[in-house]
């Protein structure tokens, strides 16, 4: 054992004692961030616009801040944008993360100094808690790679902007500078391709333990190096290669293409980041979910997506709720956000500690109908029909069709095969099947014929790719939407 991997498990350890304390009183832990929070912006321009000095509770909260998304919050942004101090939270804040909007095109989320430790702990503290649980600690020593955007920041007003996984990649601490991949030159090439190229090159042969990324572009890396070693499975490209860590979108319907290239099962944990915070990790290899961050300087509240849509829907604090509920997630953040839509939505697997997992995006769902589907029905509805195939599936996506030239409207599944299936008529049947059972509104559809069954249409290889491409969205922290209310996706795939 290296004195690096040694020193790892000491540090898991203590990770791990000071995690189980504030996991262990939720509500206690919340409040404290939520009374830290209201001090510490009284004296902003919002916190006057919003009388923080008269909440004492969260009803006076709710009573002062209404729930808000982007657009809502643009005015105040705007102003910290172009320097201004004490806007949303004191001071102003060091990053300004660009992001990809649905509605209003580019947004920018501030990231403060007290909000950046806690993006960089997140993921340091992810990596601790599995080297506690399963006592694995080689992996530090070999050469690990994160699939992220460029870290070439541009500064205005004081202020730097960039993508948060380039800013990110500022922050890698120096005892892994050794082990990091790829080069700080080749990291900094905007196009993807030619980024993913480089990457290959450089690390095809390096001793890679760990990789990390969004599924869908590490898919594409490691295409990328099957082709230039002449086909050989990942693990005999990298033979130590044995931690996937990964985010952004449900690995499910990727694991047995990924286990297929890779040539063998990894380790994988999951993370939840995004440029608002970094709410949750896979804290456990035995356990459903990721542990929800309550004391990283995010007060948390829960709208059920059944009423999301609702006048005045209730809001819930973490002491309020139910496992295996759909909750849009609301977040007031130390860098400035206040009771904001994230646009996620979660399912608690577990309330000690508390547990989620990703069930799908608030806009992303299909409801052509009334049937409300979301992104978790149709990643478990893939899921059981592959199982115990082999079908082999790179990329999906599912849309309505609601005037088709010959009878009833219906659901499509636009699929990337990488091995089809043999019928591909009972494939679309097992996969109706299963959204029947999840989804009862849908069921109701079906049996009075006001929908047919599931259609199923094949997408040319790379065809999400070229997509992504025709939309300057290829790599990064894009990815393809699991499911749309619309037929913009279908109709450029076709």
């Amino acid at each position: 054992m290296s004195i690096k991997s040694f020193a790892a498990k000491i540090f898991a350890r203590k990770i791990y004692n000071q995690t189980i304390r504030w996991a262990n009183k939720p509500v206690e832990t919340q409040l404290e961030v939520f009374k830290s929070l209201i001090q510490n912006a009284k004296e902003t321009e919002f916190g006057r616009d919003h009388q923080f000095h008269t909440i004492k509770t969260f009803e006076d909260f709710q009573k002062n801040v209404p729930i808000r998304d982007y657009e809502d919050l643009k005015t105040y942004i705007d102003k910290v944008k172009v320097g201004e101090e004490n806007i949303l939270w004191k001071r102003k804040p060091i990053y300004f993360a660009k992001t990809s909007g649905t509605t209003s095109g580019a947004k920018y989320i501030p990231l403060t100094k007290e909000s950046m430790p806690f993006h960089i702990e997140a993921a340091r503290n992810a990596i601790l808690h599995y080297i506690h649980e399963t006592g694995n600690a080689a992996f530090v020593d070999g050469k690990m790679i994160f699939l992220q955007g460029s870290p070439i920041l541009t500064e205005k007003h004081g202020i730097n902007f960039g993508r948060l996984s380039g800013i990110v990649a500022h922050f890698v601490p120096k005892y892994l500078q050794k082990n990091r991949m790829p080069s700080w030159e080749t990291n900094c090439i905007e196009d993807w391709e030619t980024k993913v190229n480089a990457i290959v090159s450089e690390t095809i042969k390096e001793d890679m333990s760990v990789i990390s990324g969004i599924p869908s572009w590490v898919q594409m890396y490691f295409e990328k190096l099957q082709e230039k070693s002449g086909g050989k499975k990942i693990s005999e490209i990298f033979k130590n290669f044995n931690l996937f860590i990964y985010g952004g979108v449900n690995y499910e319907p990727y694991r047995a293409k990924f286990e297929q290239m890779i040539g063998k099962k990894v380790d994988s944990i999951e993370l939840f980041p995004a440029s608002e915070g970094f709410f949750a990790y896979q804290d456990s290899q035995k356990e459903k979910g990721m542990l929800l961050l309550l004391n990283s300087g995010i007060f948390y509240e829960f709208i059920k997506v059944d009423e999301f849509f609702t006048e005045n829907p209730k809001s819930y604090t973490i002491g309020e709720v139910e496992t295996g509920v759909n909750y849009a997630l609301i977040v007031s953040t130390n860098a400035g956000l206040w009771r904001y839509n994230i646009g996620d939505t979660v399912q608690f697997t577990s309330l000690a500690p508390y547990r989620v997992i990703v069930s799908g995006r608030i806009k992303h769902y299909i409801s052509a109908f009334g049937e409300h589907v979301i992104a978790n029905e149709v990643e478990n509805a893939m899921k059981e029909a592959t199982a115990g195939t082999n079908i082999v599936i790179n990329e999906f996506t599912v849309v309505p069709q609601i005037t088709p030239a010959n009878g009833l409207p219906y659901h499509e599944w636009l699929i990337e095969f990488e091995k089809e299936p043999e019928n591909i008529e009972t494939f679309a049947e097992a996969i109706d099947d299963s959204m029947r059972k999840q989804n009862i509104y849908y069921d109701d559809l079906i049996t009075g014929n006001v929908l047919r069954k599931v259609v199923i249409s094949k997408v040319s290889k790379n065809g999400f790719q070229e997509y992504m491409k025709s939309q300057g969205k290829l790599g990064g922290q894009n990815k393809i939407p699991r499911l749309s209310n619309d037929r913009k996706i279908a109709d450029n795939l076709k």
